[in-house]
């Protein structure tokens, strides 16, 4: 049987599926048919709120180990994925190092957390469950294979973007993230600057609390310029005012203060 006539097939049962519990595995043996892939994680992103994971697999449980205690309770606010979902990035198939910041690599962040789990490569399909949430699932590639995606890969799996986008949206059409409060909570950056001041007695203004979170996510001043509509010499004024207030000399140090506030921030 040829790879079309696998797919087809593969399709076809990821059809028949939805709504029902074998929904996710019928949809990871699809997809694997397009490419292959170490890991899988089907996870919903909110705007105030923590996200919310309902499918797993791996071949190397290293790739979790942390998901719990780390990403999902605070390490997901410098994920280049989540913050597309803020951006309101359109459903469809998208790769994590072409969302990334220009400085990705070089964050704490990512040297830190992302490279313990072993991950070297992700590809996603993004769906929109609504205005405030966005359904993702991520096809990682790991220390398992040790392989980045080729462009075959990433050409094989956009093919089809449309109908796995589809097939998501309809599955988990129903969902509600009823256990959260529907109480209006103000921006990440507004919350962060409360925490520091109640903690640290640390006190940001508004426009140097959003340059720290793009600091973080690994924005170069250049790239923090162009988001914010200012000078790139006036995100220098703001970085050594932000270091001067925290009384710190590096985003390492930065990353080590703000992570122990980040899990207080949104309420799961």
């Amino acid at each position: 049987m040829d790879k079309q006539s696998n797919v087809d097939r593969a399709l076809a049962h990821a059809i028949r599926a939805v709504g029902q519990p074998e929904f996710a595995e019928a949809f990871s043996h699809c997809v694997r048919q397009l490419m292959p892939f170490d890991n899988l994680i089907i996870l919903a992103y909110h705007k105030h709120h923590n996200p919310v994971d309902f499918y797993r697999e791996c071949r190397n449980p290293v790739v979790y180990l942390t998901m719990d205690s780390h990403y999902l309770k605070a390490a997901y606010l410098l994920d280049p994925y989540y913050q597309a979902h803020l951006n309101g990035l359109q459903a469809g198939v998208h790769r994590l190092f072409e969302l990334a910041p220009d400085q990705f690599r070089q964050t704490s962040y990512f040297r830190e957390y992302y490279q313990s789990t072993t991950l070297v490569d992700e590809i996603a399909v993004f769906a929109r469950l609504g205005s405030d949430t966005t359904l993702t699932a991520c096809f990682g590639r790991d220390g398992s294979s040790n392989q980045l995606y080729s462009q075959q890969d990433f050409a094989a799996i956009k093919q089809y973007e449309h109908v796995l986008t589809t097939l998501c949206e309809l599955h988990w059409q129903g969902y509600v993230p009823s256990e959260f409060s529907t109480e209006h909570q103000l921006p990440v950056t507004e919350r962060l600057r409360e925490a520091l001041k109640q903690q640290h007695d640390i006190r940001l203004s508004g426009r140097q609390a959003e340059v720290a979170m793009y600091i973080l996510q690994g924005h170069s001043s250049l790239s923090i310029s162009l988001h914010l509509g200012i000078s790139r010499e006036t995100v220098k004024v703001f970085r050594r005012q932000l270091y001067s207030k925290c009384n710190i000399s590096s985003q390492a140090e930065l990353f080590a203060l703000m992570m122990p506030l980040f899990s207080g921030l949104n309420g799961a």
